[in-house]
């Protein structure tokens, strides 16, 4: 679908980017609402926005499709307060959280049958509008997880990503978007926190940290409340992927004890010929 007029709750790095990068590519009306006025002002002087919209519930009534771009709990809380609207009316609705089961089992409860979840896989760790740029979807993934049997809504959300923000949608069962991100996305997130905690509990104080562990804890820096929410939503799997971290931790400590250069040396291996694989 291609909607005339686009609804966006939330309006920080990736639904301030929604909005910018549909009216760059012609969506005649966008509705933004921010709990936070100053994001909505500052959409609106981009041109992200043609109106800062009073309510969430505004955005409801008035949009023909609406994306909710809060965090996972807050988009969970959303869909259950603006169910009553989206059922009466002949919008269509999505959200970007990154866990999708506990986004389309409440949906699916409260029978929103043009409601499909979304997942661009376009995360930053900076937040708010100022984050937020007008290409940010363009041949980006994006998932999009139906809420039941019925695909409907799924292919119209998917439509709306690739002919209005130039991505490359795939539409997935939420459980199997669920497994994938918490690999590609939410084990990278937890061990960039990790290391980061570790880093500043137990190292050295008052000294340069070089190129290394900037990079490798960039995550570390990412907005808390959603992050919280979405290790929490999505703790089963990310449980499981942490067990097999703990195993390739396991192993460099037995090859470090053992001091064996052959054990080190496999274990690096390993992961330098994934590394080199991906590209850049």
């Amino acid at each position: 679908m291609r909607p005339d007029t686009l609804g966006v709750i939330g309006l920080g790095a990736i639904g301030g980017s929604v909005a910018w990068q549909a009216a760059r590519n012609g969506v005649r009306r966008i509705l933004g609402f921010s709990p936070q006025p100053k994001e909505a002002v500052a959409a609106v002087r981009a041109g992200a926005i043609t109106e800062a919209a009073p309510s969430a519930r505004f955005v409801a009534d008035h949009a023909d499709l609406v994306v909710i771009a809060a965090p996972p709990v807050a988009t969970l809380r959303l869909i259950d307060r603006l169910a009553p609207r989206l059922r009466a009316g002949s919008v269509w609705c999505t959200d970007v959280a990154s866990v999708k089961q506990p986004v389309t089992k409440v949906a699916s409860d409260l029978g929103l049958q043009r409601f499909a979840g979304s997942h661009p896989f376009a995360g930053t760790h900076l937040s708010g509008f100022a984050a937020a740029v007008p290409d940010r979807f363009r041949d980006v993934l994006v998932y999009v997880t139906p809420i039941g049997d019925d695909d409907t809504a799924a292919r119209e959300i998917a439509h709306f990503w690739s002919s209005v923000l130039e991505a490359a949608p795939v539409i997935a069962g939420a459980a199997e978007h669920d497994e994938l991100a918490a690999w590609t996305s939410h084990l990278p997130q937890a061990v960039a926190s990790a290391l980061a905690t570790a880093i500043a509990e137990a190292g050295p104080r008052g000294v340069t940290y070089g190129s290394g562990a900037r990079d490798t804890t960039r995550l570390a820096a990412s907005n808390i409340e959603m992050w919280r929410d979405v290790l929490l939503l999505n703790r089963s799997a990310v449980l499981r992927t942490l067990d097999r971290y703990e195993e390739t931790l396991g192993a460099l400590r037995r090859a470090l004890a053992c001091g064996s250069p052959d054990d080190l040396a496999a274990w690096l291996r390993a992961g330098a010929r994934w590394r080199r694989r991906l590209g850049k």
